[in-house]
């Protein structure tokens, strides 16, 4: 006669799946916040005329290599480890710097975002960086087109730029004139869209420009001369002759690879 109390209990008619959800619920990430380095009488919100958030890979190549640039804060997302960065601010930091550019009193402002924000994040991040302690009158965002959003086919040989306006942009005087708008059904997500989600809420101008390809020298050259041309004309840039091995300098295509969530 069998004994139910010593037998091997039968497997269980849960899947591994079902029975995890009788665990308890992980903790919730701690919010973002912002470190602003600023002078103890100087004030606390900054109001830049234009404020430039760097997402796309050569916009942030650029932006390296400004000389007139002055580190003024960070934005830190606590789930993304420091290990691997340096004290001084390099392109394969993960890290998201926020600089004031020339010898103006924070009049532009510029936000190097070096790491990848998730969808869940890219709210949380664009609240603190716009509308919080950045107020600014004018947002330029940066960003890349992704293959998989757009309405096409996409070849590694065409080097392009759309853009996408807020209402009160498109009612003022826009600075990317001579883009074309992204085209109809093709969408934006991620902080990017996030970012111009935000100015709308805001009433803020603010345009959103992709580019394509995402790696290149040719869209190195033509996101720069959008930049002289339309948005900052007479910026210097130090490239020392690098600007042709754009890509394997910096190496940011490894940061939409070997990106952990959660370490």
């Amino acid at each position: 006669m069998e004994d139910a109390i010593t037998d091997i209990p039968p497997p269980s008619r849960f899947f591994q799946d079902d029975l995890n959800n009788f665990t308890p619920p992980s903790p919730p990430l701690p919010s973002p916040f912002l470190l602003l380095f600023q002078k103890p009488n100087s004030k606390r919100t900054l109001r830049p005329s234009l404020l430039i958030i760097a997402i796309s890979s050569p916009s942030l190549y650029l932006f390296h290599h400004v000389p007139s640039k002055t580190l003024i804060g960070t934005l830190i997302l606590p789930e993304m480890p420091f290990s691997g960065n340096t004290i001084e601010p390099s392109l394969k930091d993960r890290s998201c710097n926020i600089y004031s550019l020339g010898n103006t009193e924070n009049s532009v402002i510029i936000v190097s975002v070096q790491y990848t924000v998730t969808a869940e994040r890219s709210y949380s991040v664009g609240k603190l960086l716009i509308g919080e302690q950045i107020n600014p009158e004018r947002v330029l965002i940066l960003d890349s087109v992704n293959s998989q959003n757009f309405r096409g086919n996409l070849s590694r040989d065409e080097t392009f730029a759309f853009k996408l306006e807020t209402l009160m942009e498109r009612r003022n005087d826009p600075p990317l004139k001579g883009l074309d708008y992204f085209p109809s059904g093709s969408v934006m997500d991620g902080l990017g869209a996030a970012l111009l989600a935000r100015c709308e809420m805001r009433k803020i101008k603010g345009t959103l420009c992709v580019s394509w390809p995402q790696f290149g020298h040719s869209v190195v050259s033509l996101v720069k001369s959008i930049l002289l041309k339309c948005v900052l004309p007479g910026l210097e840039f130090d490239m020392k002759g690098d600007e042709d091995d754009a890509h394997p300098k910096f190496g940011m295509k490894d940061r939409y690879l070997d990106f952990e969530l959660y370490t």
